[in-house]
């Protein structure tokens, strides 16, 4: 299986992005999938999940209720809505697929990373 996460780039303060992340080599319907994020210097943490039973959502208090994220199971592909930026969003965003659960020292697949940079 390969994760391949993209939509990142550079945008000012109060802007919007979509990420996305497509996965290949086998379907993932069954799977939860997730984001991370990993700023400079910093350690990575958990930015939102969506699990395969009932499609719930979960998200870090950060990004609670500016973040969405969502799944395109015909497309193998997991979203992720970044509005009302902030500056402290910058990280490098990464998605993760687990049969199971999304601990993160036991994620069976992690997506390359995409770099989201919010300028002030």
């Amino acid at each position: 299986v390969q994760l391949q996460a993209s939509g990142g780039g550079l945008v000012q303060a109060g802007g919007s992005l979509r990420l996305s992340c497509t996965a290949s080599g086998r379907t993932l319907s069954s799977y939860a999938m997730g984001w991370f994020r990993q700023a400079p210097g910093k350690q990575r943490e958990f930015v939102a999940a969506i699990y395969r039973s009932g499609g719930d959502q979960y998200y870090a208090d950060s990004v609670k209720g500016r973040f969405t994220v969502s799944r395109d199971y015909a497309k193998n592909t997991m979203y992720l809505q970044m509005n009302s930026l902030k500056p402290e969003d910058t990280a490098v965003y990464y998605c993760a697929a687990d049969p199971e659960a999304l601990v993160p020292s036991a994620i069976d697949y992690w997506g390359q990373g995409t770099l989201v940079t919010v300028s002030s």
